[in-house]
């Protein structure tokens, strides 16, 4: 089985400011090392988490210490009332009888 890495962030927003966070939150320049990025609002979008797949947990530390990164955080600031975030190591799992396809 693939084992994955993957950083995953919380961030409760300050109400009413999901479309300018959105804006700030895309990086810029794309971070090396990474291979995939999921984002998923709650229905009041007051609170939004992000899913990062990397190549290695040294791409994601790279990149969660670069100056791009600082920048990307300082520009989504003025947004977020708290966040939360982990690093994980994990696979997919295989579920009995779900055939994909």
């Amino acid at each position: 089985m693939q084992e994955h890495y993957v950083w995953v962030t919380t961030r409760r927003l300050q109400q009413g400011t999901l479309e300018e966070f959105e804006r700030a939150w895309r990086p810029a320049p794309v971070p090396e090392g990474l291979l995939r990025a999921f984002a998923y609002w709650s229905a009041d979008g007051q609170e939004i988490t992000g899913v990062s797949f990397w190549e290695s947990q040294e791409a994601c530390d790279s990149w969660r210490t670069s100056d791009s990164e600082a920048q990307r955080r300082a520009a989504m600031a003025p947004y977020v009332v708290e966040e939360n975030e982990g690093f994980y190591r994990g696979r997919e799992l295989t579920l009995p009888g779900a055939g994909r396809g």
